[in-house]
């Protein structure tokens, strides 16, 4: 979770989905990575990080048991996918990051917290959905504070795009689900607009005044940046939207 998290153009369609061009699902980001993020890396990256491979992945040999899976997509620093973790331990989690100061801080978040449960791809997470993930693999995903992309000539990057959601619903189990949270209004309307237009999902929200968005579940922590946010009458949008059965 980042309020810069790595961003999308539209991002490469599934099998049966057309599109144009291969794209990324993020843009490289200037930033240093501190000495206790660099020995995080060195340290617990290879116990942690799992290389990317054009193969699926094996969550029981990972994570060394059977349990659902998550994936987060774009985790920041890292910060509210180790709360995440620490509070529902019976779910393991799969990140994926490519901003090595996030990594190396999550990393040590990880072993502040003794989690056993998370573990890294510091990878495009379009070819991770493509190739490591398999069909009906994932029991949620979460998408948090995704780089709006403000202006308009720039809207084609966001990176929840018709395509996209479509490569992501493939992976989710029946009944899965999907939680976007943002903080730019307008980004939330096209959000829900290309989620309900999924015809695999449904909207979880069923409160009418809601408007189609969903209070905050109590397992995502709000950051420090929706905070300040908040003190000053700024919104914050949650989506959450579950694969249909069949």
């Amino acid at each position: 979770m980042t309020d810069t998290q790595p961003v999308s153009d539209t991002p490469a369609a599934p099998p049966g989905v057309a599109h144009p061009k291969t794209v990324r699902s993020f843009v490289r980001r200037a930033g240093r990575t501190t000495r206790g993020q660099a020995r995080a890396l060195a340290e617990l990256g290879p116990r942690f990080v799992l290389p990317y491979a054009a193969q699926p992945l094996d969550p029981a040999a990972v994570f060394g048991r059977r349990a659902p899976l998550i994936l987060e997509i774009g985790f920041g620093m890292g910060e509210a996918t180790a709360q995440i973790a620490r509070s529902r331990p019976e779910e393991d989690f799969l990140g994926c990051e490519v901003h090595e100061p996030g990594v190396g801080a999550l990393l040590k978040r990880i072993e502040e917290l003794a989690l056993t449960n998370v573990r890294i791809v510091q990878h495009d997470a379009v070819e991770v959905l493509q190739h490591m993930i398999a069909p009906d693999q994932l029991d949620g995903v979460h998408i948090f504070f995704p780089d709006p992309w403000h202006k308009k000539r720039h809207h084609k990057r966001r990176l929840i795009q018709p395509p996209f959601v479509a490569l992501l619903t493939s992976r989710l189990k029946p009944g899965g689900y999907v939680h976007c949270a943002t903080d730019w209004q307008p980004y939330a309307e096209q959000m829900l607009e290309v989620l309900s237009a999924e015809p695999r999902l449904a909207n979880a929200s069923s409160d009418p005044a809601l408007g189609g968005y969903a209070p905050r579940p109590d397992y995502r922590p709000p950051t420090k940046f929706e905070q300040r946010g908040l003190r000053l009458g700024h919104g914050v949008w949650d989506l959450i939207f579950r694969r249909r059965d069949g």
